[in-house]
């Protein structure tokens, strides 16, 4: 697990946390994600990179699989990652994350 949040968020990562739920090996986490298993990687990434992830439910019900989570935290860290666009997502500019009502929210 990585602590700098320069780090990309990829599925080795999401894996790996993912893993450590139900104290598991990475390879023998399931594709489909639970609700459970979904609520405890929002929780991982958000400690893992200090910031809030918020997701409406829309997204939250979208959120299916392994790949479906790194695709949408991603995009959040990404943001966050990204200083004055970041600002500008939250601020409601035309970025696609504010376009379709994701953000990341400073903790």
């Amino acid at each position: 697990m990585s602590t700098d949040a320069r780090t990309r968020f990829d599925r080795a990562e999401a894996l790996a946390m993912l893993a450590r739920y139900g104290d598991r090996a990475p390879e023998q986490v399931d594709e489909h994600l639970g609700s459970l298993e979904l609520t405890w990687l929002i929780a991982e990434a958000e400690q893992t990179y200090g910031v809030q992830v918020d997701l409406d439910d829309e997204h939250l019900d979208a959120i299916r699989t392994v790949d479906d989570a790194v695709a949408a935290l991603g995009a959040q860290l990404a943001a966050a990652r990204g200083g004055a666009e970041a600002t500008a997502v939250r601020g409601g500019a035309g970025a696609a994350a504010a376009q379709d009502g994701a953000g990341v929210a400073a903790p």
